[in-house]
C-alpha cells in the first residue's frame, strides 16, 4: 500500500475545517469539503459537462443585469465544516481576482451539472445543504440522450427546504433570481451517431 501524502493528513482529531481548503497547494483543483471530509473530483470529466458549463456560463453572462457575477468553480462557505465547489454560481458580490470563496448570503443560485462520480452528491447532499445554508436556487443539469434537463428548485422560506419549480427540457424561461431566458436545445451541439 502507498503511503498518504502528509498534506493529505487532517490537521487536527476533528479533521478538516474550510479555511483549511487554502492552505492545500498540492490538493487536486477541485477539491472539495464535504462534512468535514475532502472530496476530490479525481473521474476524468466528460466532454458534454464541460462544454454544457461552458455553454450555461456564458448564456448567463450575456443575460445577469448589473450587479450580478456568474463564476465558475468556486467554493461555498457553508459552515466551518462545508464547502462544497458548484460548477456555476450566480452573487451580488463584485469581481476579486484575490477570492478563493464565496458566503451562501452573496450566492442567490447554484448550477450543478451531474456527472455519474457527483450524481449522488449533487442530487441529494449538495441539495440539501445548499437549502439549509438559505441560498435561493439550486438548478441540477442531468444528461438526457446528450440534451440538458434542467430540474429547478427554489427555497421555501417557512420550511427552509428547497421546493421543485419545475424540470425544463428545450427551453428555460424562470422570472427568479432574475428573468432568465435560456435555450437549451443550442447549448450542446447534436450528437452525431
Amino acid at each position: 500500500m502507498t503511503a498518504l501524502p502528509d498534506w493529505m493528513r487532517p490537521p487536527r482529531a476533528e479533521g478538516w475545517f474550510a479555511e483549511d481548503l487554502d492552505r492545500l497547494p498540492e490538493a487536486p483543483r477541485h477539491t472539495e469539503l464535504i462534512d468535514g471530509a475532502l472530496v476530490f473530483r479525481m473521474a476524468p470529466q466528460r466532454s458534454w459537462h464541460g462544454r454544457l458549463v461552458t455553454a450555461l456560463t456564458t448564456t448567463l453572462m450575456a443575460q445577469v443585469p448589473a450587479g450580478v457575477e456568474v463564476e465558475r468553480e468556486m467554493t461555498i462557505r457553508l459552515d466551518a465544516r462545508n464547502r462544497p465547489e458548484p460548477d456555476l454560481l450566480l452573487t451580488d458580490l463584485p469581481y476579486d481576482p484575490d477570492r478563493t470563496w464565496y458566503a451562501p448570503d452573496s450566492v442567490s443560485l447554484v448550477i450543478e451539472v451531474v456527472s455519474p462520480e457527483s450524481a449522488h452528491r449533487d442530487r441529494t447532499v449538495k441539495l440539501r445543504k445548499y437549502a439549509e445554508a438559505g441560498i435561493p436556487h439550486y438548478w441540477c443539469v442531468e444528461d438526457e440522450d446528450g440534451a440538458p434537463a434542467v430540474h429547478v428548485y427554489e427555497l421555501d422560506g417557512p420550511t427552509g427546504r428547497y421546493a421543485p419549480a419545475g424540470i425544463f427540457r428545450g427551453s428555460l424561461r424562470r422570472p427568479v433570481p432574475f428573468d432568465i431566458d435560456v435555450d437549451l436545445d443550442k447549448l450542446m451541439p447534436p450528437r452525431s451517431d
